[in-house]
C-alpha cells in the first residue's frame, strides 16, 4: 500500500487525447499538467480507485490510469479519471475533485486495443468492489468533499 493513499487532487477538467470516449469507450476526466506535476514523485503509476466530484455535485466512484499509458506511448504523465456514472454532457473547465483510495495494478502495455478494453473493464469492476470496502467508504466522508456538496 502507497504512504501517499489516501491522496486528493484536484483541478480544472481540460481536453485530453480524446481517446477514452472514441477509442475505449470508457470517457475520462483529464488534468491539466500543473495538476500531474503536483503529484508525490514516488507515487507510483497505475490505475487507483477511489472518490470523485464534479463542481459541487454527489460523490461518484472513480477510476484513474496514473502513468504514461504504455499502449499509446504518452511523452508526458498524465491522470485520467473515469467517474462511474453516466453524464449526458461533457464536463471541460468544471472543477473535479479526486481522492486516490487505492492501487489496483501498475501500467503495462498490451498487444491489442481489445486487450486494453478487457483490462479497464475487469479495473471497474475491481474499483466497484474495493468502494464497497468500510475503509474505502470513510474517504467517500472526508471534509476534502463534504465541505463542497450542495443541498
Amino acid at each position: 500500500m502507497s504512504p501517499h493513499l489516501p491522496f486528493f487532487l484536484e483541478g480544472e477538467v481540460v481536453k485530453g487525447f480524446g481517446r477514452g470516449s472514441k477509442d475505449l469507450g470508457c470517457p475520462t476526466a483529464n488534468y491539466p499538467l500543473e495538476v500531474v506535476q503536483s503529484l508525490p514523485n514516488d507515487l507510483e503509476p497505475g490505475v487507483y480507485y477511489g472518490w470523485a466530484q464534479i463542481d459541487k455535485s454527489e460523490i461518484y466512484k472513480m477510476v484513474a490510469n496514473i502513468g504514461w499509458c504504455p499502449f499509446y506511448q504518452n511523452k508526458q504523465m498524465s491522470v485520467e479519471t473515469h467517474v462511474m456514472h453516466k453524464f449526458d454532457n461533457d464536463f471541460y473547465g468544471s472543477n473535479l475533485k479526486v481522492s486516490l483510495v487505492g492501487y489496483l495494478r501498475g501500467e503495462k502495455n498490451f498487444k491489442s486495443l481489445d486487450d486494453l478494453i478487457e483490462a479497464i473493464k475487469q479495473d471497474i469492476k475491481n474499483a466497484e468492489e474495493a468502494l464497497e470496502l468500510p475503509q474505502a467508504q470513510l474517504v467517500k466522508t472526508h471534509t476534502f468533499f463534504v465541505n463542497n456538496i450542495q443541498l
